[in-house]
This record gives C-alpha cells, sequence and structure tokens, in this order.
C-alpha cells in the first residue's frame, strides 16, 4: 500500500471519531514526514506554530524511528466552531488547513506544535503570526498582523518584505541594510552566523570564526538532526600520545521568507518587548541617563530599539559597571549578641491601602522563628523623597494652566518636611526642580515649561528611577504621576520597567486622568457632565487602566483613575495619608547584623487581623537614626 492512502486513511479515522456536535475548541493530531510541508490559511485569525525535536515532543509521538512524527493541532475561538468551519488536506507533501469560518470575520485561532525540520506556509490578515524552534522554513504572510520568530541563529538566512508601508521591526540580532525596491515596497536580506565556539582538540583550543563566506564550527554536542561529523582517536606523530580530535558540526540552516503589507516583523523579540516607537532614532536624555545607570534589563530593552546609537554612545562613556537586572538586596549577615532594633514597616490591606491606627498588641515578631518581645510600635515621622511626574506631552498641549494648577495643588498638600522634585516629560525628560522643602521654588519652576510633542512615560518613568531616586536608595521614597497614561514614544516597552521599580522600593502612585476630561474642566460648557456623546471620549484605554494597576502593585502603591477633576485633590490627600501610614517596630533582638540595613530572611513580622499584610524596609539598631 502506498504512503498517500494511509495518511489519507489516517486522518479519516480521526475526523471520523470526531463528535459532530459543535464546541469552541477542535484539536487533531496527525503524521508526517520530516521535511514535509505544513500550510495553513487563516484570514481571520492568529497562528502559533511552534517545532520541537523528538525527545521534546514525548514518548509515543514518534513513528517509524523518528521518520514520521505527529503534527497536533488546535482551533479556537471564542465562539462555536464546527467541523466543517476547518478544511484540512493532506498528501505526499504534507498538510493543508484552510480555515473557512461560517460567519463574516468570525475569528478562529490556530495553534500548532511540529517536529523539527519541517517546512511551514502561513498566511493571516490581521492575525498575529508567531513561529518558533528549529524549523526548517518559514514562510509568512500578512497584510497587518505582527510576525514573531524565534528561532535559532547558528545559521539563519532570512528575507523580509513590506509591501505597502515602510519598514517596522526589531531583532535581537544584527540585519542587513534596509533596501528600498520599486513601488514603495522595502527589504531586509541577508544571512547570519554565529561565531564558532571554541573546539578543545587534546591540551589545545582551535578558535574558529563564522562568517559570510565559511561554514562555521559549532560545539560538541549539538543538536541530533544536524549533520555531523565523526569523532576519531589518532596518534600524534610527534608525541606519540592519543589526541581526540573532535570535528565540527554542521548546523542546520534555518530560512525565514516573511512578506506583510502594513506589519510588524520580530526576530526573537517577545511581543510584550516591543517599545512604543520602532524607528531607529537618537537617544533621548533619558535614554542616555538610563543607559549610564548600568541597569543590565533596561540598557538591553534600549540596545534592542536602536542599536546603532546605542553602540554609539556607549563608546563614548567609561566601563560601566553592569547591575543585574535583579540585584540582590544589602547583605545582612546575622551574628549572635542581644540587642534592640527597629523596623520600618508598612501595613497594607488587599487593596495595597495602608491600614492606620495600629497598636503594640497587633504586631506579631518572630525571629529564626522565636518570638520576640515588642518594646514599642510607632508611627514613622521621617520625612519622604517624592518626585512629582507631570506629563506635558501634546495630548495636554492647550492645557498647560490646567498641569500647573494641579501640581500646585500637591506641592501645597504633602508635608513641609517631605522633600520634592518635580520632573516633566513628552518626548524627553526635562528636570524642572531638585529635591527641596521650598514651596515657593518649586511653584515658581512649574512656569518654565511648554507643553507638546510625543508621549515618552515609560522612558521618563525609567529615568527616575535611574537618575532622580538611585542616589536615595535606602531612604523613603515615592514617585506620584499625573498623566493620561498612554506611552507613544518610548525605547523601552511597558514590561520592563516592572523588575527596577520592585528594585528601586520606591512607592509609584498614578494618577491618569483622560485628556478629554481636562478639555471639559477647561471649558465653560455646563452641560458638559450630561452630554453623553462627549463623556464617552473621557474615559482611559483599557491598555492604560491595566498598566497603571500594574505599576501601583509591583511597587505598593495605589492606582487612581480619575474621572472627575474634583478627584484630583482627593487623591493627593490620600496619598498625603498613604505615605504617613507606617510603623516603627523596636523590638529586642538576639541577633546583630554586620553590615547593611536590609531585613534577615529569618526575621518576619505578622499582623493579628484579618486581611492585613506587613512588608518590612530598612532594620537599623535603636540606637542609630531613621
Amino acid at each position: 500500500m502506498s504512503k498517500e492512502p494511509v495518511l489519507k486513511f489516517a486522518v479519516f479515522i480521526l475526523l471520523s471519531v470526531a463528535s459532530s456536535l459543535n464546541a469552541q475548541q477542535i484539536r487533531r493530531d496527525f503524521p508526517i514526514q520530516t521535511g514535509s510541508t505544513v500550510q495553513i490559511i487563516n484570514i481571520y485569525g492568529r497562528v502559533d506554530a511552534v517545532a520541537r525535536t523528538a525527545a521534546a515532543l514525548g514518548e509515543g509521538e514518534a513513528i517509524d524511528n523518528g521518520k514520521n512524527l505527529n503534527v497536533s493541532f488546535t482551533a479556537n475561538s471564542a465562539k462555536t466552531l464546527a467541523e466543517n468551519e476547518l478544511k484540512i488536506d493532506t498528501n505526499r507533501s504534507g498538510i493543508r488547513i484552510e480555515v473557512v469560518p461560517a460567519e463574516a470575520n468570525k475569528r478562529i485561532d490556530i495553534s500548532i506544535t511540529l517536529p523539527s525540520g519541517v517546512q511551514v506556509k502561513i498566511e493571516t490578515g490581521e492575525g498575529e503570526v508567531r513561529v518558533s524552534g528549529e524549523l526548517e522554513s518559514a514562510e509568512v504572510r500578512t497584510d497587518t498582523g505582527t510576525i514573531a520568530a524565534d528561532v535559532p541563529t547558528d545559521d539563519l538566512k532570512y528575507a523580509f518584505h513590506w509591501t505597502a508601508s515602510r519598514p517596522r521591526f526589531l531583532s535581537d540580532i544584527e540585519l542587513e541594510k534596509v533596501k528600498e525596491k520599486t513601488g514603495g515596497k522595502f527589504e531586509i536580506k541577508g544571512r547570519f552566523r554565529l561565531e564558532a565556539e571554541k573546539v578543545r582538540n587534546g591540551d589545545e583550543e582551535i578558535e574558529g570564526r563564522g562568517d559570510a563566506g565559511s561554514e562555521p564550527p559549532a560545539a560538541a554536542g549539538g543538536l541530533p538532526d544536524r549533520d555531523e561529523t565523526s569523532t576519531e582517536r589518532a596518534k600524534d606523530k610527534n608525541t606519540k600520545t592519543k589526541v581526540l580530535k573532535t570535528k565540527v558540526l554542521k548546523p542546520r540552516t534555518i530560512s525565514l521568507n516573511f512578506t506583510t503589507a502594513r506589519g510588524i516583523i520580530l526576530l526573537n523579540i517577545p511581543p510584550n518587548e516591543v517599545s512604543s516607537d520602532l524607528r531607529e532614532r537618537p537617544l533621548t536624555n533619558a535614554a542616555k541617563a538610563i543607559i549610564r545607570s548600568g541597569d543590565s534589563l533596561l540598557m538591553e530593552a534600549i540596545r534592542r530599539a536602536t542599536p546603532k546609537y546605542f553602540g554609539d554612545y556607549t563608546r563614548t562613556l567609561p566601563p560601566v559597571k553592569m547591575e543585574p537586572a535583579f540585584a540582590e538586596k544589602t547583605g545582612v549577615e546575622d551574628i549572635p549578641g542581644v540587642s534592640v532594633k527597629k523596623a520600618a514597616v508598612r501595613v497594607t490591606d488587599l487593596n495595597n491601602r495602608a491600614i492606620a491606627g495600629l497598636e503594640p498588641k497587633d504586631f506579631e515578631v518572630m525571629e529564626n522563628n522565636v518570638r520576640r518581645e515588642i518594646l514599642s510600635v510607632r508611627p514613622i515621622t521621617a520625612p519622604f523623597n517624592l518626585v512629582l511626574l507631570l506629563d506635558v506631552s501634546g495630548s495636554v498641549d492647550a492645557y498647560v494652566n490646567f498641569i500647573r494648577k494641579a501640581a500646585r495643588n500637591f506641592v501645597e498638600t504633602v508635608d513641609n518636611r517631605d522633600r520634592i522634585s518635580i520632573v516633566t516629560f513628552n518626548e524627553d525628560v526635562k528636570l524642572l526642580s531638585r529635591f527641596t522643602t521650598n514651596k515657593t521654588k518649586l511653584s515658581e519652576s512649574l512656569d518654565t515649561f511648554d507643553a507638546g510633542g510625543g508621549t515618552a512615560y515609560y522612558d521618563a518613568l525609567a529615568y527616575t528611577l535611574a537618575e532622580t531616586l538611585r542616589p536615595l536608595k535606602g531612604e523613603r521614597t515615592a514617585i506620584v504621576i499625573l498623566t493620561d497614561g498612554d506611552d507613544n514614544r518610548s525605547f523601552l516597552p511597558f514590561d520592563s520597567l516592572l523588575a527596577s521599580i520592585q528594585e528601586s522600593g520606591a512607592l509609584v502612585y498614578p494618577l491618569y486622568v483622560p485628556s478629554a476630561l481636562i478639555a471639559a474642566a477647561e471649558s465653560k460648557d455646563t452641560n458638559a457632565e450630561i452630554d453623553t456623546l462627549r463623556s464617552r471620549y473621557m474615559t482611559l484605554t483599557s491598555k492604560a487602566e491595566g498598566e497603571g494597576e500594574k505599576l501601583a502593585r509591583a511597587s505598593g502603591g495605589v492606582y487612581y483613575p480619575i474621572s472627575q477633576i474634583s478627584q484630583i485633590q482627593k487623591a493627593y490627600d490620600d496619598i498625603v495619608r498613604q505615605l504617613r501610614t507606617a510603623y516603627t517596630v523596636t523590638f529586642r533582638s538576639e541577633t546583630t547584623a554586620s553590615k547593611g540595613s536590609g531585613a534577615s530572611p529569618r526575621l518576619k513580622i505578622k499582623i493579628n487581623k484579618p486581611n492585613a499584610f506587613a512588608s518590612i524596609g530598612s532594620v537599623l539598631k535603636a540606637s542609630e537614626p531613621e
């Protein structure tokens, strides 16, 4: 019997076993030969194709000693799915899957797991396409859909085409230059090979280099399905000793051919790490400050966004002391010895709001799993270092007076002992005032800015962490943000900020105000609040809403979505209360710290109230000032 009838019969059995009832998910498995082609046409949905080695696919999925493997295919939809919405054809060359929705524009998403070494061809309209793993080749075509590839780059051929727009792309490796073709089309085409790793030959190390004109060696122990030469032992004529001669493994060449009308192409960059503006552009002052900070995670995000300007700038700097993405806290070594310590403790509820009015009986201190005597619990009186971060981009261009008034109200609300710094941002940042308690100077500084331009919100927040607050690490710090929450110019993606915010220890209080709400407040239209059409546009984007909540949660602050102008002052008053609601817990300890003021991992503070949680800041000897 020929292979073609066998494949068709297998597919017939699989389909006939399936229930005829409609479902929101349909899953199928198909046998396929290595080197075959899988074609997917899904105009109204997403496609996610993952190639895995036979070992990764698991037992029972390999057939005929690895020559045939299974393809696992899943279709998902928010609506009911019917069998006839999937046209599946198998033959000797591979599998063809076409999605034919029963309703116009019905979204059906496809995910498929393939064996390594398979060729894929995918077509969507506006749906995102993701391809990953050791494919032999991937040919993808979209209209506006993002194409994201995550593939090995030992030996990579690539050809990226844009047929109706200028290129928008991001890559973890350096690509060839963009070429403009006829008819407004653009192309990036080339081949990338990693430098070969050192190959050990006896006691010698031989270092080879890969380039466009040579076959690069690779480290032994490479992928099992790559072409490889034998390993043999031979006698050295001079030393008469045996030398292990390890010949190189030839990496599989992976080919990518992507064509899109107006989509974004990503190569080994997670979609959630894409910045707001994909243009290659000069670094801003904020970006330069972030690079100087040595924060490796933030630096890498900027390098990806603008590799040329990043490289040019870093070459002008002295060697940077790189800080890890998740820096360890100041080292604390527990040494036996009786002492009295005081811990800065913040107590919050399920909504991350500070809880006031607690007494010593509400606390329980454990050290090395032994309860310690609490000597006193008092509210913290130490002043805060506050940064007021103001959005002065084009969305508020006509409402500068409103921004100034709102900022002055905040300055007047905070405690006279608190030190305030004011930073404004649009496409870049501007430091209006360094930390000071002089409210007159702060108010005067608010007359020195103009509004307009794009919005580099994420960069401004990272700048505040890297440039303004980093010298104050260990002190009480907070950032109060007045913005509409949207970003369209940052080098940094939002997700790259979260780890740095947690590490900084600064509390973040985002006040998100829709720009249309400011416009309504500035107008004299007394019917604005009951104008339903107008109020429809006085809301925040869902993206801004979600990010505001994440920022506050990551830092321990509170998020304030503003739907009425009067809520801004109420938010200021609440922020001041939140900042002042913390405690100094003095307790008797039987250990001393040799260095650092961080909390020992053996120190635990529990709150004897339901849904109340304690976070420990600095821990000092009772004789030290707070």
